[in-house]
């Protein structure tokens, strides 16, 4: 099996593009990304779960959901964090485009926060899939914003609990 840690790099300093290999065929993998249930399973960092994923998984649906801190040596302990994420475009089980969005419980925008477009690419290669996370950000600072705020810590180990779901699925 490959080594299939994340890779990240910046290009053209508003673009965020990280790369890792699954070992798990393309349309079993993009069926982790489109249902609710799979990814209560996996979408979060470290001692975070998700109390509501509220998903319509379609170009121009929603996904709106809450991460929550329930790691009580944490200082964010019972913290929660909402997002809210506009689907672009899906093409299944290929691509999937979306704005992403910090928001409120009620699915109110921040507008002072950082929202990239995110194209997601899941590549056949047989009983693997690369998946590309390609963000475009609407400036060097915004980018670097969320950089600051542990954005590449926390997509690390999302995508850690995505291969440990993974392994489980075999």
């Amino acid at each position: 099996m490959p080594n299939n840690k994340m890779v990240s790099r910046l290009e053209n300093e508003r673009f965020l593009v990280l790369e890792r290999i699954y070992d798990m065929p393309r349309d079993q993998l993009f069926q982790l990304f489109k249902e609710p249930e799979h990814l209560k399973r996996w979408w979060s960092t470290d001692g975070w779960e998700l109390p509501v994923c509220n998903m319509d998984f379609r170009p121009g649906g929603v996904w709106h959901y809450c991460m929550k801190c329930v790691d009580k040596n944490q200082e964010e302990y019972g913290m929660e964090s909402w997002n809210k994420t506009i689907y672009k475009e899906i093409i299944e089980p290929e691509k999937i485009v979306y704005n992403d969005y910090f928001s409120d419980a009620e699915g109110n925008i921040n507008e002072s926060m950082p929202s990239p477009e995110v194209t997601m690419e899941f590549i056949d290669l047989g009983s693997q899939t690369k998946l590309v996370s390609r963000s475009e950000f609407d400036s060097a600072d915004s980018l670097q914003a969320v950089l600051d705020m542990g954005l590449l810590e926390g997509i690390t180990q999302t995508w850690d609990s995505l291969d440990a779901l993974v392994e489980t699925l075999k």
